[in-house]
């Protein structure tokens, strides 16, 4: 396996070198490369820290995590000032709780503190801090950016929450390589604010890494409830693979009860008529894409061909490098291709006009919500294929909303047959889990044998990383060389690569969030914590575990190309499955009450 890094990519502090520091007379033995912070924390010692993002916002803008250091008269930011040896610090004095409760306070004073009705009530950083050093009194006057919100868009801004930590400027620019947010005028005036609208890609990163509500997703929960209250509506509901990994974590549901047939049974509750699992989507995703990819190679097309389920990667693609957006597959993403087998394939057996059905997608993508408005995102004939995209964040506020005590639900299946799901559907959720499955029944349509399921493993990519994995695998005979790569500063490096003529692939995987789908936008939001790795790993086990690991050998798909698909990129699979991504700029979106946004 070898890793791929750009010039200029981020690289993790490492020093063998040691000092010794005294932390509140604690003395400890750290790196010479370290901060104040990193020392205190490897010392044990908890210094509060509001705009610090390791690695990449470490700016000492909030002043939260002020300390004294012998020597030096004034305060220092523990989050960027470098440890040297014999360095005494003291991080509890009263000198040190009095700035740092007046920096909160002055915070405060520029922030909409409406909590009880805030996206982010109970999960806020500043919030919590609050909370923590005792203020419950503001003694400066208030005074914040009263601008209207515009909500019409899957990406909403907040201006009277932002408290311009930063770390959406640093998270787009550095780990997403957008730089869509940036701070504008100075002085008093000073504000975040979205410098180039048209090259956001909806990842939703900036969001997962905002301390407070100044950044979230246009909710359309509403929307969702008033179908489910219809009578004259069949409501039908989709959850995505890593939803399973995360739905809990918003709930305070202990793991050993967080399974998915519980998922299932709480989304019923919810009154959907109809609960399935986009996996079975992904199985058919497999199906055409890969035999996309064979046709592509036995045509002799120069490669490499990307994958398409990822909207923020499509969008970002277009946007940034849209000379190579010929080679995007046209297979659309599960999401899609469920939601156009549902308003045909499913409405037939059901024996019901397609117009009434109305298709929810639970993600853990903020992009999906742009993505379902797209054009060629209609191919039933009735509408959207896709009615409204809920996030992770989203299902638990609905969960909540209901007062269902789900430890208490109980376990349900998902609803036939298009919750029949095979293993490779289920590890769509992590990078390099589409390549993976991809991969596995290429291997088959050439070979006419399976592979060993975990033939392919080297390929798995962990959590996020830098750069980009790459490897060469026999394909019945074929080398065929292959990428992968998460985080689009990394996708950026990738394709300006391909595009000099550095590096030359078959088969290209880009997920736009670092970790994949498990690290979406959408994910419930834990302060300080990057999971993507974890939940990663749970998908990896349901792979392990399942009876079917094949995409091509889950019935229900079969069943699907026998009755009514007839095969992989037959005339009705190309008009039903497949898309040309024309403008995904404009319309961009559908607002809460179903009509089309453009920007």
């Amino acid at each position: 396996m070898v890793e791929n890094m750009e010039k200029g990519a981020c690289c993790i502090r490492s020093d063998a070198s040691k000092v010794s520091v005294t932390i509140d007379g604690i003395e400890a033995s750290v790196p010479r490369s370290a901060t104040v912070l990193e020392a205190a924390r490897i010392a044990g010692v908890d210094i509060p820290t509001l705009c610090y993002l390791e690695l990449y916002n470490e700016i000492g803008a909030c002043r939260i995590c002020l300390v004294e250091v012998e020597g030096i008269d004034h305060l220092v930011a523990a989050c960027n000032s470098p440890v040297f040896d014999g360095m005494k610090i003291r991080t509890d004095t009263q000198r040190v709780r009095s700035s740092r409760k007046m920096n909160l306070e002055l915070i405060l004073s520029r922030h909409d503190r409406r909590c009880p009705t805030c996206f982010r009530n109970g999960t806020c950083r500043l919030q919590e801090l609050a909370d923590t050093m005792g203020i419950h009194e503001v003694s400066f006057k208030t005074s914040f950016d009263e601008s209207p919100v515009d909500d019409r868009y899957p990406l909403v801004k907040e201006p009277a929450k932002c408290i311009s930590c930063l770390r959406c400027v640093s998270v787009c620019s550095k780990v997403q390589a957008l730089s869509v947010w940036a701070l504008v005028d100075s002085g008093s005036r000073s504000r975040v604010d979205a410098v180039a609208k048209g090259d956001c890609s909806y990842c939703g990163q900036c969001i997962t890494h905002c301390p407070v509500g100044a950044l979230h997703e246009r909710s359309d929960v509403s929307r969702v409830f008033d179908a489910i209250d219809d009578p004259e509506t069949i409501t039908i509901a989709q959850i995505a693979p890593s939803v399973r990994t995360s739905w809990h974590e918003g709930l305070g549901l202990p793991e050993d009860k967080a399974s998915v047939g519980r998922m299932v049974a709480a989304v019923k509750s919810l009154g959907f008529d109809y609960v399935f699992d986009t996996d079975f989507a992904a199985d058919v995703t497999i199906m055409e894409e890969g035999s996309e990819l064979l046709d592509r190679l036995g045509k002799g097309g120069e490669g490499p061909m990307f994958t398409s389920c990822c909207p923020g990667w499509v969008r970002f693609l277009k946007a940034r490098y849209p000379e190579l957006a010929s080679k995007l597959s046209t297979t659309k993403s599960p999401q899609q291709i469920f939601g156009a087998l549902a308003k045909t394939y499913y409405a037939k057996l059901l024996d019901v006009d397609p117009s009434c059905l109305f298709v929810v997608s639970y993600m853990p993508c903020v992009a999906k919500k742009a993505e379902c408005a797209y054009p060629g995102m209609d191919a039933a004939g009735t509408g959207f294929d896709v009615d409204a995209v809920l996030t992770v964040r989203e299902l638990t506020r609905q969960i909540k909303s209901r007062f269902l005590n789900v430890g208490l639900l109980e376990e349900r299946d998902f609803d036939a047959p298009l919750g029949i799901a095979s293993g490779a559907g289920h590890i769509f959720g992590v990078t390099g889990g589409v390549m993976e499955a991809a991969l596995r029944s290429a291997y088959y349509l050439v070979a006419g044998e399976n592979p060993q399921p975990d033939a392919f493993k080297e390929i798995r990519h962990e959590g996020a990383e830098f750069g980009w994995r790459e490897k060469t695998f026999d394909l019945a005979g074929r080398s065929l060389r292959i990428a992968i790569a998460s985080g689009l500063s990394n996708a950026d490096a990738l394709c300006a690569a391909i595009q000099r003529g550095d590096v030359h692939y078959d088969f290209v995987e880009v997920m736009a969030c670092p970790g994949g789908c498990t690290g979406g936008g959408g994910q419930p939001i834990h302060e300080g914590k990057e999971l993507a790795a974890a939940r990663g790993g749970v998908l990896r086990a349901i792979d392990e575990k399942s009876v079917v690991r094949f995409s091509h050998e889950n019935p229900a798909v079969q069943a699907c190309y026998e009755t009514f698909l007839e095969k992989p990129l037959s005339e009705l699979a190309e008009e039903l499955l497949h898309s040309d991504h024309a403008d995904w700029s404009m319309p961009c979106a559908v607002c809460s009450d179903g009509a089309i946004a453009s920007r």
